[in-house]
């Protein structure tokens, strides 16, 4: 029997709001503040997932890739159907490329506005 359930995964940033509409283009959801949180804490409800929550962090210094002396501590893992046309839709909604020249990979590794690296899997 499990101890507990996961209920969300948070993300460090400078500015919730902005990165969960990032990841809200992604993914689709819902964004939705957190009255007793004001702009300090935003959700994503994702369907048939995890809620993403999005945190202001003063200071937030983004995860380098790859770096061991700047670990990245996570990495969302996202599975698309189309590489190529996963990869022009976040380049447009200001996600930057890491780790994208191998083509011939199922996965390509990106950043979001905030500097979090994800991956664009081939679902």
């Amino acid at each position: 029997m499990a101890l507990a359930k996961l209920d969300a995964v948070v993300l460090d940033c400078p500015d919730p709001r902005a990165l969960a509409g990032f990841y809200a283009a992604v993914l689709g959801g819902t964004v939705e503040g957190d009255d007793e949180w004001g702009d300090e804490w935003v959700n994503l409800r994702v369907p048939g997932g995890p809620t993403l929550a999005f945190q202001r962090a003063p200071g937030f210094v983004p995860p380098r890739w790859p770096a061991a002396d700047h670990s990245q501590q996570f990495h969302l893992d996202l599975t698309v159907p189309d590489l190529d046309a996963a990869e022009k839709e976040a380049l447009e909604l200001g996600a930057r490329p890491l780790d994208t020249a191998d083509r011939s990979r199922t996965f390509r590794v990106y950043a979001d506005p905030a500097g979090h690296p994800f991956c664009l899997c081939a679902g």
